[in-house]
Parts: C-alpha cells; structure tokens; sequence
C-alpha cells in the first residue's frame, strides 16, 4: 500500500489510468465571528501534521486502497481509492470515517493545541461518493467530488444527518421496527380489555428511542412513512386479539393531515389478520398540537364510519389541553402517567383526575389511567369511577399477544 501523500496542489494526476471507485472526504474549521485565515500558522502546521499521521493509521485506512491530501491553507480533502464497488456500502463507509474525524479529531486536536486562537472553533465535514473514473474522466470527477463534498460540509452536523438517514432508511425499508403490547386492564373486573402497541426497533447509536426516531422522521418529512410501518407491524403480530379486545395503536397529529392517510390499507391488513376496524383504537398522542381541528376531525368521522374508534393519549400532558377532547370527542381519554404517578396522596392531582372523569361522562367518554405502578395508584383510581387503567403494576409490555383460552 502506498503511503499517504500531502499535496499543497491540485490532485488531478493522482492515480492516472487506475479504474476504481473513489471517495472524497472535507474537513475544515469553522468559527462564525471569524475574518481572514481561522488558524494561526503554528497551528496549522499542527493540524496538518495531526490529520497526516492520523490517516496514516491502519485502523483509518480499512476499506481504502490508497488515499492523498490536498490542503488549502486549513482546509483538507481527503481522496480516497476505495476497495469496494458496493457503492451503498462505500458511502456509509465514508460518512462513519467523517463522523469518527468529527467526534475524535476535533476532542483530541483541541486537547493538545491549548491556544487562545482555538475557542469557538467547530470541525465542519462533508464527503462524496465519486463512483469509478479512468483516465479520461479522472479530472472533472475529482473536482465534482471536492465541490459535492464542500457543499455537503457546510451545515455542522451535515454528516451525522446522513448518517441518521441511512440508519432511518435502513430500519424502515427492512422492515426493522416491531410492536410489543402492554395490556389495558377493565378496573371493574380486572380482565383484558385490550392492549397498546408500542413500537420498538433495533438498539442504535443515532436514536435512543421511538420518539427520537418520530423527531428526525418529522423534521425530514418522512412522519407518514414512519407511522404507516408502524402501524402495520403492529397489526401484524396482533393475532392474539379475540374479537371482544381492542388493539390501541399510536399515530401522530400530523399524520391526520397528510393526504395519504386513508383506511383502505388498514382495512386490508386487518382483514388479513382476522380482525375488523372495531378492534382499532387509534391514540392522538395530545404531545403535538393539532393545527386544523375540522380537517382532524373530517378525518377522524372517516375513520368512525369504517368501524374505528379514537382515544386521546397522554391527556394533562400536552399543548392543546382540553380543546382536543373538546373538539374531537374522543371514545378514550388516556390520562397522563404525569398524572397518575402519587395521585393517591396529592390531591391536585386527584382533583384534576376526578374533574376528567366527571367530563369524560358528559361526553360520552371513558377513561384510561396511564403509569399504575403501585397497589396505592390503584386503589385511588379505582375508588375514582376510572374505567380502564394501565401500567407496570398491571402488565408490563410484552412481545405477543396472548392467544384467547
């Protein structure tokens, strides 16, 4: 392997004649208050001498055949000649290796060169997936990749964005995501009234939950593609459901005004799996606001007509309060775990649980306490007329829904 070389000049005799794919990684120091050169020269002979004996490293070079670094005063692209032709493959490799630059090069750097000159300074990366070029082609391909890859660095967090999005990619185009079911117990009798659907996907580094998950897919504009997966895979494993059971399943109020959000491709799953619209509770979660309550509710009396019925989720906990349950006239009020938690010996919170209830009679409503993990939460809920309730104390979530005996 040849080693790396450092070129204060354009690459574009590099590796002539060699048909490969190649990739381009830019860095490149930022500070927004910053006029003329960022570095002072002592640094940048630092930083230059850091990132050559860092790419000279084994361990960086995985996957890369050969590699060359063109500076620009503080500036470095870094050209790769790539191993493989799995271009999906050569693409995630080049953003882990920018990402790791980012996280290690920036912590490290800054640790060793204790200058005045460095605060406020932030790592910028970006990187480009060339394809393979020949000697013809080599030139214009190598200063589309330095472009691609400058233009790709200029937001700070351009990298672990892509990163993300492959992960997202990754989980939903496989089919990754996967429900379990906590049960929803009938106070009165203690027997299964139905279960919740809570989404789950493979451990990550990039989302730490379901609601990360939901944040980068609504900040991307891919919200109908995240919940419709979801709410498939939910009834998908459902098929322990007996026909008296409600299955409560999670959508977003977002997602009540994307113009794809229709019910013939629920219908047609629920068919598959032997259940009908009556056994769907679909939950609002009350977290995000709803922008336009006729076309929610337009929506909603579309799906009622189909057999389903609507709860609001985490009531007392969210922006739009009681105008929600007033407006949309939910079958179900989830009552917030907020809520719950210690109600038996705070009595706002009583206060507050008692005048749901009493409102969720008047209109026709009725109530799930959310979070029961103690035999005293029980008992006040209990005591309180409350109909359904749900948490630890009461079931944890679990993988399937038990077959009907």
């Amino acid at each position: 392997m040849e080693q790396v070389k450092s070129m204060d000049t354009p690459m574009a005799a590099a590796w002539p004649g060699h048909s490969a794919p190649y990739g381009m990684i830019y860095l490149s120091w930022h500070r927004e208050e910053a006029s003329g050169a960022i570095m002072e020269k002592s640094v940048l002979a630092a930083w230059r001498r850091f990132v050559e004996r860092e790419m000279a490293r084994p361990s960086t070079r995985t996957g890369i055949a050969d590699m060359q670094l063109l500076w620009m005063q503080d500036d470095v692209y870094i050209c790769m000649k790539l191993l493989h032709a799995n271009k999906d493959l050569m693409k995630e490799l080049l953003l882990t290796l920018a990402g790791r630059f980012k996280q290690d090069w920036e912590r490290r750097f800054i640790g060793i060169v204790p200058v005045q000159g460095m605060r406020g300074l932030r790592l910028h990366a970006g990187v480009a997936y060339m394809g393979e070029a020949n000697a013809v082609t080599y030139e214009s391909m190598l200063y589309d990749g330095m472009k691609q890859a400058l233009i790709h660095g200029q937001s700070l967090f351009a990298v672990e964005r892509s990163l993300r999005m492959r992960m997202f990619e990754q989980l939903t185009n496989q089919r990754q995501l996967h429900s379990v079911y906590q049960p929803i117990i009938a106070l009165q009798d203690d027997t299964v009234y139905g279960y919740e659907a809570l989404m789950r996907f493979p451990q990550n580094e990039w989302f730490a939950g379901p609601q990360q998950l939901f944040d980068f897919a609504a900040a991307e504009g891919m919200v109908y593609t995240l919940d419709r997966l979801a709410r498939e895979r939910a009834i998908e494993s459902s098929r322990g459901l007996n026909a008296e059971q409600k299955l409560f399943i999670n959508i977003t109020a977002e997602i009540m005004e994307d113009p794809m959000f229709t019910p013939g491709r629920t219908l047609s799953l629920l068919k598959q799996c032997g259940l009908a619209p009556g056994n769907v509770v679909f939950e609002i979660t009350e977290r995000s606001s709803i922008d336009d309550f006729g076309k929610a509710k337009k929506t909603l009396d579309h799906y009622r007509n189909q057999g389903f019925q609507i709860a609001i989720d985490d009531a007392g906990a969210g922006y739009s309060s009681l105008q929600s349950i007033v407006e949309l006239k939910p079958d179900f009020i989830k009552i917030d775990r907020s809520l719950i938690r210690g109600i038996h010996a705070d009595p706002v919170k009583a206060h507050i649980v008692q005048t749901f209830t009493e409102f969720a009679a008047k209109l026709g409503s009725r109530i799930v306490a959310e979070g029961i993990e103690t035999e005293d939460e029980l008992q006040q809920i209990r005591g309180m007329g409350v109909h359904y309730g749900q948490g630890y104390l009461l079931g944890r979530p679990q993988a399937d829904i038990p077959a009907a005996q």
